[in-house]
C-alpha cells in the first residue's frame, strides 16, 4: 500500500502541486473576500475566485518555466502585476481609496503558486498562511503601530542593527589570554541579554497595567528587577500601609532572576542544567511561594502604582557597557581559575554579583564549556545571585520602610541560604 501511494505521489506530483497552489489562492482570497464582502459588485479588485486562480496561474508558470521557457514565470508575473495595476487606477477614479494591499496579496499570491510546484509545498502554504493572518488583523497591527511609542520603535531598530548587523561581522575566533574571548560569542551574549529585557520590557508595557502588581513583579524580573525593587522600596516608605503589596512585587521579580539563569544555561552549555536545576528551583520557590502568601493575604488593599521601570527598553551604551564588563569577568575568571583556583572564580562571583547577575552568569556557564568544572560554575552562578538579591534586600530595608525591609528580608535569607546548601551538597 505504501509503495502505491509512493508510485501515485510521484507520478502525479504537478497536478497536487497546482491543487495546492489553487488552495493557497482560495486562501488568500477568502481574506480578500471577506474584508471587502459590504462592497458592492464591480468594487472589489479581486475576491476567493481571482485569488485562487491566480494562484493557480504562479504555479502553472512554475511548470512552464520548467518544461517550455524559462520566461514563462517573470512575464506571467508581469502580466498579473499589469492587471493589479489597471484594476487599481479604475478603482481609483470611483472609490478614493489609496491602500495597495490587495495589488501586493495578488503578486504574492502568484508567487506563491510558483514556490508551491518549483521550490516547497510546505514552505508556501505557511507563507501563504502567514500572509492571510497579516491580511485580516489590519486593526490590530495599526492599534499597535499607534500605540508604539518613539523610544521603543527606536529599540527595536538598534535591537535589530546588534543581532543580524553587528553579529554576523565579528569574528568567530579565539582572543586574549587562553583563547577565552570569543568576540562573537561575547556579542551574541551581549544580544541574547538585550533580547531578553527588550521581551520582559513590551510584556510590562502591553500587559502589565491590566494584569497589576503580580504580572508586572513577573517580567519586570526579566527587564530589571532592581529597578522595582528601588521603585517599590520608594513607594512603601511613601505609603506604609502598602508594604506588604510591595514587598510581594519585590520577592516575585527577584524570583524571575532565577528562571532567567536556566534560560541562559540551556541556550550556552545544557550540560550544566542538571545540577544547577536544583539550587534555583528551590530558590525560585522560597521566593515565589513566601510572595503569593503575602499577596493574598493583603489581596484586598488598594492596587500599587505601576512601575516605570526605563525610559528606553534598550540603549546601544548599555549594551557596549555590557559587553566590556562580560569581557573583562571573562579575562578575568581565567585569571583567577589560574591563579586562586575555585577560591578565585567564587571571589570573582561575589564581587561581579553586587554589580550584575547576568555577566557572571554568562561568563562561568560559557566558560564551563571548556576548562571550569561543573560544580564550580553551579557554585559560582549561586553565589553571585545570592549576592546581588542580598543587594536588593539592602535597598528594600535602607530606602523603603522596615515593614517592607523585613517582609522581603526573611524569605530572602532563607531562599539564598537553601540555594547555596543544595549546590554545595551537589559538589560534595
Amino acid at each position: 500500500m505504501d509503495d502505491v501511494a509512493s508510485q501515485f505521489l510521484a507520478t502525479n506530483r504537478d497536478t497536487l502541486n497546482l491543487a495546492v497552489a489553487l488552495l493557497l489562492g482560495a486562501i488568500v482570497g477568502l481574506e480578500r473576500g471577506w474584508d471587502t464582502r459590504d462592497q458592492k459588485s464591480g468594487e472589489r479588485i479581486a475576491g476567493i475566485r481571482t485569488f485562487a486562480l491566480i494562484g493557480l496561474l504562479g504555479g502553472i508558470s512554475a511548470v512552464l518555466a520548467r518544461e517550455v521557457t524559462p520566461w514563462a514565470f517573470p512575464v506571467l508575473l508581469l502580466g498579473v502585476v499589469a492587471m493589479g495595476i489597471v484594476a487599481y487606477s479604475e478603482r481609483l477614479e470611483h472609490i478614493r481609496n489609496f491602500s495597495i494591499t490587495s495589488t501586493v496579496g495578488m503578486v504574492l499570491t502568484f508567487c506563491f503558486g510558483a514556490i508551491a510546484v518549483a521550490v516547497d509545498v510546505v514552505m508556501a502554504t505557511a507563507a501563504a498562511v502567514v500572509t492571510a493572518i497579516v491580511l485580516d488583523n489590519k486593526p490590530e497591527i495599526h492599534g499597535w503601530v499607534r500605540k508604539l511609542k518613539a523610544q521603543e520603535l527606536d529599540a527595536a531598530l538598534k535591537l535589530l542593527l546588534i543581532s543580524v548587523v553587528m553579529l554576523p561581522l565579528l569574528p568567530d575566533a579565539r582572543l586574549g589570554p587562553g583563547g577565552v574571548l570569543n568576540p562573537r560569542e561575547i556579542w551574541w551574549m551581549v544580544v541574547l541579554i538585550a533580547s531578553v529585557s527588550f521581551i520582559g520590557y513590551f510584556a510590562i508595557r502591553v500587559a502589565g497595567a491590566r494584569k497589576g502588581i503580580l504580572f508586572t513583579s513577573l517580567f519586570a524580573g526579566l527587564s530589571s528587577s532592581t529597578a522595582l525593587t528601588l521603585h517599590f522600596a520608594r513607594q512603601s516608605a511613601r505609603v506604609p500601609e502598602l508594604s506588604p503589596q510591595f514587598a510581594a512585587g519585590i520577592l516575585l521579580a527577584c524570583g524571575t532572576m532565577f528562571p532567567r539563569i536556566l534560560v541562559f544555561c540551556f541556550i550556552i552549555n545544557r550540560e550544566l542544567l542538571p545540577q544547577l536545576a536544583w539550587p534555583v528551583a528551590v530558590m525560585t520557590v522560597l521566593l515565589y511561594g513566601p510572595a503569593i502568601v503575602i499577596w493574598r493575604r493583603h489581596a484586598g488593599e488598594l492596587q500599587v502604582s505601576q512601575p516605570r521601570l526605563s525610559q528606553n527598553p534598550l540603549e546601544l551604551t548599555s549594551a557596549l557597557m555590557f559587553g566590556l564588563l562580560l569581557t573583562a569577568i571573562l579575562v578575568l575568571g581565567e585569571w583567577l581559575e589560574r591563579g586562586l583556583g575555585d577560591t578565585g572564580i567564587y571571589v570573582l562571583a561575589a564581587s561581579s554579583g553586587m554589580a550584575d547577575v547576568d555577566a557572571i552568569t554568562l561568563s562561568l556557564t560559557r566558560m564551563s564549556t571548556e576548562s571550569l568544572a561543573m560544580e564550580t560554575a553551579v557554585i559560582g552562578i549561586v553565589i553571585a545571585a545570592t549576592v546581588n538579591n542580598l543587594v536588593k534586600t539592602a535597598l528594600a530595608w535602607g530606602v523603603g520602610n522596615r515593614r517592607t525591609g523585613l517582609m522581603v528580608a526573611g524569605p530572602m535569607l532563607v531562599s539564598l541560604s537553601a540555594g547555596l546548601a543544595v549546590a554545595w551538597f551537589q559538589a560534595a
